[in-house]
């Protein structure tokens, strides 16, 4: 790899805004899909994926929209507002002073946040690689790249009879930059910003000027106000390099050092409030240690080759040809570049990372796709390129070999994006409610005192915090305080067997405001609340109602 890169035209950009535009007009046809094809009694959510954190989100939105810190209302636990996030703030004010409703920002934000990832990668590629086609292809190669996921979704339909192995090596989103643009952009934003930390960081390296060390504490201070466990991220890698430099150079990593120092004084009060957020308010550290409740954690090592595939797998064998490389040419006084350096310290290390003994390590893959994928295209060029034309010119060769390496990568995704719209044409919960039940929710907005604890099944009660404002009793996997005992719960409240003398009992105890009832609710049993002494009709439509409660001591 030469230290002289070659400057990034006019035309290379044209080329990388054709890519994304492209790329977003296919992420966008499963959500033109499921408008497109809802029939007339369906409300199309606006989430194709995941719906039970992007509800979650939605709440958020809801409730920054006239707030600046945010109480928890996907919980029925009376809690202090304490919660910031700024993402969230920002695109919550946007909602609330541009008028559009939420589905209209999600899909501006997928957008910006699409198109800021796929730039600052093939920006970061430019600083790396010194020529178009290395760039051109680690920029398709991270972008498109997903694992052998497809491999298991054919055993799914010949020899697993209908079953998904290993379901999580297919839907993990982080790690699969093509999997966050099309529903996950919180992700491919994150992601941007962590490559743009180490980007400046890099170019403060090499032309020696601090100031790009400022930028980038400022740019981890943004993230760490959004997702402050990307701060692992931006703190651990650069570490991790300054480190390496200092055993192989023997000699004190002066810039790295004064950049590190600066980049942390900058970037450590989002970390120092999340601590004590989960620390000393016991609702938050409660929802804390519920993060386990997804069951979500980093792949083993052998299932990790399958989750990121052939670019994986070239990079481990790049990385290890690489380090012998290194060995044999400083043994003949030839040292590594900095840039070569850099990536490889940022695979091994972020490689750790998504090992790290917590219950959101899987998040800390999300960018370390870059790294794999600038070590696949470096073996590429380097070593399956010199390898395959020693009887025909390189030129002849490279542009073919790209795209047959391109499409190894790509079969994964394309699954997962007809998927979505085999998973939408069922037009049922999560990714659809009754026009009824918003309807309910509308109401309950307009009507029902603020704070108001509303009683229901899980697929109406994500919705509630972010539809009406008010409180949910069972809503999020970890942000619903005892989220298993609450879900038990209410199905035994809706089942036939249950006397009301429990059911007054569940709704005095947790200070129950109003219970919806639809088909969501009607789902969990036999239970109908008409005749309910302490169940008053409040608001109805042909498929939901909703009750006011009125408990006593004399019903």
């Amino acid at each position: 790899m030469s230290n002289t890169s070659e400057k990034t035209s006019s035309g290379e950009w044209k080329f990388v805004g054709v890519v994304t535009v492209a790329v977003l007009v296919i992420t966008s046809l499963p959500y033109a899909f499921a408008v497109l094809s809802a029939p007339p009694e369906r409300y199309f959510t606006g989430f194709i994926l995941n719906v039970s954190d992007h509800t979650q989100y939605l709440s958020w939105y809801k409730a920054f929209q006239t707030q600046y810190l945010i109480a928890n209302r996907l919980t029925s636990e009376p809690n202090p507002p304490l919660f910031f996030n700024l993402l969230w703030w920002l695109l919550g004010r946007f909602g609330r002073y541009s008028g559009l409703n939420y589905i209209a920002v999600y899909q501006i934000f997928r957008w910006l946040a699409g198109a800021f990832f796929m730039v600052m990668v093939y920006g970061l590629a430019s600083e790396i690689f010194p020529t178009v086609s290395k760039r051109r292809t680690a920029f398709l190669v991270i972008l498109l790249g997903s694992g052998l996921g497809w491999i298991l979704v054919v055993m799914k339909y010949t020899v697993t009879g209908g079953k998904l192995l290993f379901p999580l090596v297919v839907y993990v989103a982080e790690g699969n930059s093509f999997l966050s643009v099309l529903g996950y952009p919180h992700f491919a934003e994150a992601a941007g910003l962590i490559l743009a930390v180490f980007w400046l960081l890099l170019v403060g390296e090499r032309t020696g000027k601090l100031r790009y060390a400022v930028y980038a504490g400022l740019v981890a201070v943004w993230l760490g106000w959004q997702h402050t466990y990307d701060l692992l991220i931006v703190w651990g890698i650069p570490a991790a390099y300054a480190a390496v430099l200092w055993l192989l150079d023997r000699r004190w990593p002066s810039y790295w050092f004064k950049a590190l120092v600066i980049v942390g004084l900058l970037s450590w009060p989002p970390a120092l409030y999340a601590v004590l957020l989960t620390r000393l308010n016991p609702m938050w550290e409660e929802v804390l240690a519920q993060f386990a409740n997804a069951g979500v954690y980093t792949p083993s090592l052998p299932l990790l080759l399958v989750f990121m595939g052939v670019p994986l797998m070239v990079a481990l064998v790049t990385f290890a040809l690489r380090l012998r490389d290194t060995v044999t040419r400083r043994g003949a006084g030839q040292s590594v570049t900095r840039k070569e350096l850099f990536i490889g310290v940022w695979f091994i290390a972020g490689l750790a990372l998504t090992y790290v003994p917590t219950d959101f390590q899987i998040h800390m893959i999300n960018s370390w796709q870059v790294p794999v994928g600038l070590l696949a295209t470096t073996g590429l060029f380097d070593y399956m390129l010199p390898a395959l034309s020693r009887r025909r010119q390189p030129s002849q060769l490279s542009s073919k070999l790209a795209l047959v390496f391109i499409m190894l990568v790509v079969p994964t995704n394309i699954y997962l994006l007809l998927w979505r719209c085999v998973d939408l044409n069922r037009h049922n919960y999560p990714f659809y409610l009754y026009r009824d039940e918003v309807s309910a929710m509308e109401w309950l907005e307009s009507h029902a005192p603020p704070e108001s604890i509303v009683f229901s099944a899980l697929d109406d009660g994500q919705f509630i915090p972010g539809l009406s404002g008010q409180r949910a009793f069972l809503a999020h996997w970890a942000q619903t305080v005892n989220f298993f005992a609450k879900r038990d719960l209410v199905k035994g409240f809706f089942g036939e067997d249950t006397d009301d003398g429990r059911r007054r009992q569940i709704l005095r105890q947790y200070e129950v405001g109003y219970v919806l009832y639809g088909p969501a609710e009607q789902a969990l049993g036999e239970y109908v609340p008409d005749g309910s002494s302490f169940l008053q009709l409040a608001f109805s439509t042909p498929r939901v109602k909703v009750y006011r409660v009125s408990v006593t001591d004399d019903n």
